[in-house]
């Protein structure tokens, strides 16, 4: 199989605590760990791409804290390739598609946090290098924004991006329709 999952940053500064908490993350990590399983008990390849921010004016991901590790619930494994980014794009100056070159990677499963940001970024650049990309919908996340004096739910925020990304650059699907996919070409 050429498929493989990547876990985008799913780090401790968007979780409570944390210096930029996100909206529902502790349902967006077990719906995670549940696609994290699944690949694991298939031994398919997966990637985390974790973010540190060396910019001056950065203030979260930052060097050397404990936000920019990756969470506990979905440590990587030894064998688990860590990609480390500086930017949204999960593919800028990095690794990664050197290393799903590698693998013969084909296809890319997709969940993680912020579904405006770094997600949307990657999911259309992979598009572009010509990967096929199913975005797991419940298995990432945003933020409440802020634009004109107003704020815009997380929850709406996350669904534009969704539908914005629905067909032309991905399959949206939800984590159990995923997974009952995969558990059918699998077994």
């Amino acid at each position: 199989m050429n498929t493989a999952l990547i876990l985008i940053d799913i780090q401790n500064d968007y979780f409570p605590g944390g210096k930029n908490e996100l909206v529902n993350t502790e349902q967006t990590i077990a719906h995670t760990k549940r696609v994290l399983s699944l690949f694991r008990d298939n031994e398919l390849p997966i990637f985390y791409v974790q973010h540190i921010s060396p910019q001056e004016n950065a203030t979260f991901f930052l060097p050397n804290t404990d936000g920019i590790k990756i969470h506990k619930q979905i440590f990587p494994q030894p064998h688990e390739k860590v990609i480390v980014k500086h930017t949204p794009d999960s593919f800028f100056q990095t690794e990664l598609q050197h290393y799903l070159k590698l693998e013969g990677i084909k296809q890319l499963v997709i969940c993680g946090m912020m579904s405006h940001m770094c997600i949307d970024t990657t999911v259309r650049t992979a598009k572009q290098l010509g990967y096929d990309i199913t975005l797991l919908n419940e298995a990432c996340t945003t933020k409440d924004l802020e634009w004109n004096d107003s704020i815009i739910p997380a929850e709406t925020v996350h669904n534009t991006f969704m539908s914005s990304l629905q067909g032309i650059f991905a399959k949206v699907l939800d984590t159990n329709a995923f997974v009952n996919d995969m558990q059918n070409i699998l077994f």
